[in-house]
């Protein structure tokens, strides 16, 4: 776990946002009947709509996201599906309570 990486991906409110919209997808996607719910993840699809961005920024977000090792993508078909990585969130978060 890299902290430095994480606070800068996180630094930005609208990675911010997508780490927690993630956290409670089916409050926050559509449902996702082709691929068995949520179980994957979310549709990078309905993320970049609902983040309001273009599809190169999207995914220019959602590589920082990875590289901290805040989200696991999954590749279905022509798609890729995120979802949260709560083993790094949480060792994070130990990380903050115990450092800071």
């Amino acid at each position: 776990m890299n902290e430095i990486q994480i606070m800068k991906a996180l630094a930005h409110p609208k990675r911010l946002s997508i780490l927690q919209w993630l956290k409670s997808p089916e409050e926050h996607f559509p449902p996702h009947q082709e691929v068995d719910g949520f179980k994957q993840g979310v549709c990078v699809g309905f993320i970049q709509a609902k983040v309001g961005l273009s599809q190169s920024v999207t995914s220019q977000y959602m590589t920082l996201l990875h590289q901290a090792e805040l989200v696991i993508p999954t590749r279905i078909g022509k798609w890729t599906y995120y979802r949260r990585n709560e083993e790094t969130i949480a060792k994070f978060s130990s990380y903050i309570s115990q450092s800071l």
